[in-house]
């Protein structure tokens, strides 16, 4: 019966010097691993899977708290009336039509280098 538990202290033994033996090899990988910048860090935590109907609820929370922050900022002044934002500038025709040629000419002109360069 002492063999048997002499043999079973031995290899209890031989266990935690294994054990210690593992942990400084890990502090020593993960010291090399860090000085490369190629260090793998392991979290014991899995990946979280969210779920569509959750995530869907939470993007409707969050709409719901920007639509809340929005609804107490304060208005802005323009002119005599206040309004929640200022009005939208539109552009006259004319403009359009003077921009809508400026960038027709940049392609031609780049289509008639890429001619060339052919």
């Amino acid at each position: 019966m002492s063999n048997l538990q002499n043999a079973l202290h031995e290899l209890r033994e031989k266990r935690s010097r294994a054990q210690i033996e593992i942990e400084k090899l890990d502090q020593i990988i993960s010291g090399i691993e860090s000085l490369n910048g190629t260090g793998v860090h392991e979290s014991s935590r899995p990946t979280r899977i969210i779920s569509a109907a959750s995530r869907r609820k939470m993007a409707l929370a969050q709409k719901a708290r920007w639509a809340s922050v929005r609804k107490q900022s304060q208005p802005i002044l323009v002119g005599k009336t206040t309004l929640s934002a200022p009005a939208k500038r539109t552009m006259s025709a004319s403009a359009r039509r003077k921009i809508a040629a400026a960038q027709k000419a940049r392609w031609a002109k780049v289509k008639g280098q890429q001619k060339k360069a052919a």
